[in-house]
């Protein structure tokens, strides 16, 4: 949806704008700040891989958003600390894990590999609003890289309609490196509050896979469980909110569900 012709810049209600955050541990850290100008809004984070901080849907924050803030990438290893540093930087809407391995620490492979909050370089960055389909568009590369080990360069595009309340994502991996590599991906989406609240659900291919969640239980415990999936999962509060991931099932047959249900944390992933 294009804005009205008499508004003297469609800027004016739809943009994407280069940023650079200047407090407290975010300091220095380079974003893309996206408004579609039909309710959604969200930082698109340069400085860690392109990946989505916060996350507004009219106004409200659907993203988990970590005590400390999104941290500047350098502030922290992944290898640290047991090779958990990750756990030092976890937050925002989209963490994409990669790109050798995922999941748990290796032997020298940290929790969720090495690619999470590696710089991006943004080779676009712009406002399509003339002809059909007014699009905002950014594309970068981001290489992680190994002399004598794996050299791999992610290409990502993020777009988004004007006017619109969706973002889709084209990630394509290319060994640049000069024999084989062991590649994997996980893309981690964290929501909170109000997404996550008493009695929300999350629907795999339409099947309930996790009941009724209850954030808040001083109880709980971190819970995990991996689903074949056939690439579409829906998160639906009790007030009726709703979010809905498509993806290739080709290219990502599995669906992880990981929360932390306990008071001061409630995440779900």
């Amino acid at each position: 949806m294009l804005p009205p012709g008499w508004l003297a810049t469609p800027r004016a209600h739809a943009s994407l704008r280069r940023i650079t955050l200047s407090d407290g541990p975010e300091a220095g850290l380079d974003c893309l700040a996206l408004s579609t100008g039909g309710g959604l809004d969200a930082w698109l984070l340069a400085g860690r891989s392109l990946d989505i901080g916060p996350l507004w849907w009219r106004g409200r924050q659907l993203a988990w958003m970590p005590p400390g803030s999104l941290a500047h990438a350098a502030l922290h290893r992944p290898d640290s600390e047991g090779s958990r540093g990750f756990e030092r930087m976890f937050g925002g809407f989209l963490v994409t894990c990669g790109l050798t391995h995922v999941r748990q620490p290796d032997g020298a492979e940290p929790l969720h590999g090495r690619l999470p909050f590696t710089p991006a370089r943004v080779t676009l960055a712009r406002e399509r609003f003339a002809g059909a389909g007014p699009v905002l568009e950014a594309e970068a590369e981001i290489v992680q890289a190994r002399l004598g080990h794996e050299a791999l360069l992610l290409r990502r595009r993020i777009e988004a309609p004007v006017g619109g309340a969706a973002l889709r994502i084209r990630d394509e991996v290319e060994n640049i490196g000069p024999g084989p590599a062991p590649h994997a991906v996980l893309y981690h989406v964290n929501l909170g509050w109000p997404l996550l609240a008493p009695g929300t659900r999350v629907l795999l291919d339409g099947a309930d896979v996790t009941g009724l969640l209850d954030p808040g239980d001083s109880g709980a415990r971190p819970a995990v469980a991996c689903h074949p999936s056939r690439g579409e999962v829906r998160v639906i509060s009790p007030e009726g909110m709703a979010l809905t991931l498509r993806s290739n099932a080709a290219a990502l047959p599995f669906m992880q569900v990981w929360h932390d249900l306990r008071p001061r944390v409630a995440v779900l992933a």
